[in-house]
């Protein structure tokens, strides 16, 4: 509680303080050049180049005229505004003693400080000297603003051009991405060394600044330009593959939300791409035959794939609400990413936090190998047209350590049910007999 005779002590402190801040001068009336009226309405504005001209409605005798002594530019307008603001501010402090009560610190031995009476008074200077202030160098601003729209534009532009010649979606956001990173790194997009200065200090991998120097190449082929573009070469490394019991842990911990947990179910059966699940529409799956129909994508070879009782159950209980099955890849992605690091505590196994979406893809094609050793069906099932980019999975199998359920077949009938179970054939004894087998 403060006592009575500080209180008339800072009381008197409030009323110098009030005086020594003096609200600015009111601008002179306008009068219509007509009648001579000060009974006058804004009644727009006229743009020329940086010029604002404001124009004026007599309510008296309605004649619609502009004053060229208010005449503005962009800057005034700014710095004009600016004064309005601060001229509240003043007013607010001093027909309001419970603010400066809220932001000073009243004590008996402490006179009020007045900081935000202050703050006002240093505001209202700087509007009213703008040479004393940072507002001189506006212009220069604008220009700047100015020059960033201009770029701006110049990459809308661009996208366009890449959606015109049949781009994908997800290419032209890319590129896009990568524009806008290069910007916010300080690069002059149309500065070729300051983009090679700019991608060089990025802290980023070898294939990120390969996809930099790609993006900006096609970009500046857009603008008409050259360079000569720096050379980086992504190094190749063997994918993480987890195990299955982790995968299934992972699908588990998703049952809250059930149209992620499907989502990652049709990942790993199929093996698809994660933009090839999401642009699957209802109509793409046959519930008689248990198959789904798929729709390559980075010039795949379309295919039709078998799916599990399992994940028909898992689809029929989604609800069917609109064309496509699931939800574009970011979105399904920002899901997957809050899931993954939750499940990652909860299960208290770092591991699942270096799955991804694609990693489904090289379980599913790994496990496929393992189980039949023939690359070109693997090549078929993740719809590759070039086989290079199906031979890395004959490094992820380790055949030395392999365990084999073997089954014999006295007839074709029975030979017809062990293929049927995934069994492949080995050899005929010398008794007639069928020999076949499947890995562990």
């Amino acid at each position: 509680m403060m006592e009575a005779g500080s209180k008339n002590t800072n009381s008197g402190e409030h009323n110098q303080t009030n005086s020594s801040v003096q609200p600015p001068t009111q601008p002179q009336a306008i009068t219509c050049p007509q009648c001579g009226s000060t009974n006058v309405i804004c009644s727009g504005k006229r743009y020329n180049n940086q010029t604002i001209i404001q124009r004026y409605l007599c309510k008296n005798c309605y004649y619609r005229f502009s004053d060229p002594k208010h005449r503005q530019t962009k800057q005034n307008i700014n710095s004009r505004n600016m004064l309005q603001h601060a001229q509240k501010i003043h007013t607010l402090i001093l027909n309001s003693p419970k603010i400066l009560d809220k932001y000073c610190q009243w004590s008996d031995e402490t006179p009020c400080r007045a900081s935000t009476a202050g703050k006002a008074a240093k505001t209202l200077d700087t509007v009213e000297n703008p040479s004393k202030s940072g507002l001189a160098g506006a212009a220069k601003q604008q220009e700047h603003l100015a020059t960033s729209q201009a770029k701006t534009t110049k990459i809308l532009e661009y996208a366009w051009t890449l959606k015109k010649q049949g781009y994908a979606e997800t290419t032209i956001e890319g590129h896009i991405k990568i524009l806008k990173r290069l910007q916010n790194l300080g690069a002059d997009l149309y500065n070729p060394e300051s983009v090679k200065e700019a991608i060089a200090k990025n802290n980023c991998s070898e294939a990120r600044k390969e996809l930099m120097v790609e993006a900006y190449s096609n970009f500046l082929i857009f603008l008409g330009g050259k360079w000569e573009p720096p050379k980086y070469r992504r190094v190749e490394k063997i994918p993480f593959i987890p195990t299955e019991r982790e995968i299934d842990d992972f699908i588990a911990g998703c049952s809250n939300t059930k149209r992620l947990a499907t989502y990652l179910q049709l990942l790993k059966e199929t093996g698809i791409r994660s933009g090839e699940a999401s642009k699957l529409k209802w109509t793409d799956i046959d519930f008689e035959k248990a198959a789904v129909r798929v729709t390559p994508e980075k010039g795949s070879n379309p295919r039709i794939l078998k799916i599990s009782s399992k994940l028909m159950a898992m689809l029929n209980a989604l609800p069917k609400d609109s064309t496509t099955i699931f939800p574009n890849v970011t979105i399904m992605r920002k899901s997957f990413v809050r899931q993954r690091a939750r499940l990652a505590i909860k299960l208290q196994n770092p591991r699942l936090r270096q799955i991804t979406f694609h990693t489904f893809r090289h379980w599913k094609a790994t496990m496929e190998y393992a189980r039949t050793r023939d690359i070109l069906h693997v090549m078929r099932l993740l719809g590759h047209k070039n086989i290079k980019n199906t031979l890395i999975y004959t490094q992820l199998v380790d055949f030395k350590d392999d365990e084999f359920i073997c089954k014999a077949a006295t007839t074709s009938k029975e030979a017809e049910q062990l293929i049927e179970a995934g069994f492949e054939y080995v050899c005929t004894a010398t008794d007639g007999v069928m020999l076949f087998r499947k890995r562990k």
